[in-house]
């Protein structure tokens, strides 16, 4: 089995070496084939240098420079899209995740996981900026998307190739790796692993980070259940405006002949209009929607299914 460790590199210059020999003291005593991908997004720093020195003398180091920062979910993505490994372990630059940990992922994998994801138990962060959000959006991951972890945001997971191969990742839904993986049938655990103080550097994420994180659930919870018939969810909204447009306009002609209200001493009939608009403007974004998702799976001959697997098939 060959194992494919990618790790985001941005501004990090004091933690690469640690990194690498961290790495490197525990992937040697593994009965392994290993490769570490090194991306560099865009680090303003020396860790370009001291990256192409790793690959220069190790030749299990693979490095990926971006020309610019694009972000983590982009350096992941890098990271998927250059393994070679049966297995996929991401990891964070800074040593806040550490390498000893691999075999506990490695050994919850030989349960029959497909992914194994770690857990901070004990985080090394700064409770109000860090550890609060990141429990707020942890229970938000967990109620919306029904995927039972305590840390999704933990870089330190192992992935079967066969469940991430296939996964795009955009804006910061790296983080939701787990619930694409369980939406193919994959499945998913939890292991604690260890989470270290940062000794160099200065963290990029904040507080701000919990709203994005919101975000891009409502994108996920919105892919999972109507990506292949989203008039469900459009087509719905068009028929609730209409049954609101058509509940003012019996209140209109009420308060017309019924009490002898004029039309224009009401707002009732701007609202019919308005509620009788929206509904067709959803259904015909329903419309649309369906158009692009067939174009999407037909085009590039997409299959709606998986197999897992078969017997006596060609």
């Amino acid at each position: 089995m060959k194992l494919s460790i990618f790790v985001p590199i941005y501004n990090e210059e004091d933690n690469i070496p640690l990194l690498y020999k961290s790495l490197h003291d525990v992937l040697e005593n593994l009965e392994h084939d290993y490769e570490v991908i090194l991306v560099n997004d865009g680090s303003s720093d020396n860790s370009k240098a001291l990256l192409d020195e790793l690959a220069e003398k190790d030749k299990h180091i693979k490095v990926i420079h971006f020309r610019r920062n694009y972000g983590q979910t982009a350096a992941m993505m890098a990271g998927i899209d250059y393994a070679t490994g049966d297995v996929l372990i991401p990891m964070d630059g800074d040593l806040q995740n550490d390498p000893a940990d691999i075999p506990k992922l490695l050994a919850k994998l030989d349960e029959g996981y497909d992914v194994v994801s770690g857990w901070r138990k004990n985080r090394k962060d700064n409770g109000i900026m860090r550890i609060l959000p990141s429990r707020i959006a942890n229970w938000l991951v967990s109620k919306i998307s029904g995927v039972k972890l305590h840390d999704t945001g933990c870089s330190l997971k192992a992935y079967r190739r066969d469940v991430i191969k296939g996964v795009k990742l955009y804006g910061e839904m790296h983080r939701f790796i787990p619930i694409y993986a369980t939406l193919e049938g994959a499945k998913v655990a939890e292991v604690v692993v260890n989470h270290r103080p940062r000794i160099h550097g200065v963290s990029e994420y904040g507080i701000e980070r919990t709203f994005k994180v919101i975000l891009d659930l409502i994108v996920v919870n919105f892919l999972a259940k109507y990506s292949q018939k989203p008039i469900y969810v459009f087509g719905g909204g068009g028929l609730v405006s209409f049954g609101l447009s058509f509940i003012s306009f019996v209140g209109m002609l009420f308060y017309k002949f019924g009490l002898g209200v004029s039309f224009s001493r009401t707002p009732l009939p701007i609202v019919t209009v308005a509620f009788g608009l929206m509904g067709f403007m959803a259904i015909f974004i329903g419309i649309l929607s369906e158009i692009l998702m067939r174009t999407y799976y037909e085009s590039q001959n997409k299959s709606v299914y998986t197999v897992d697997e078969h017997h006596n098939v060609e």
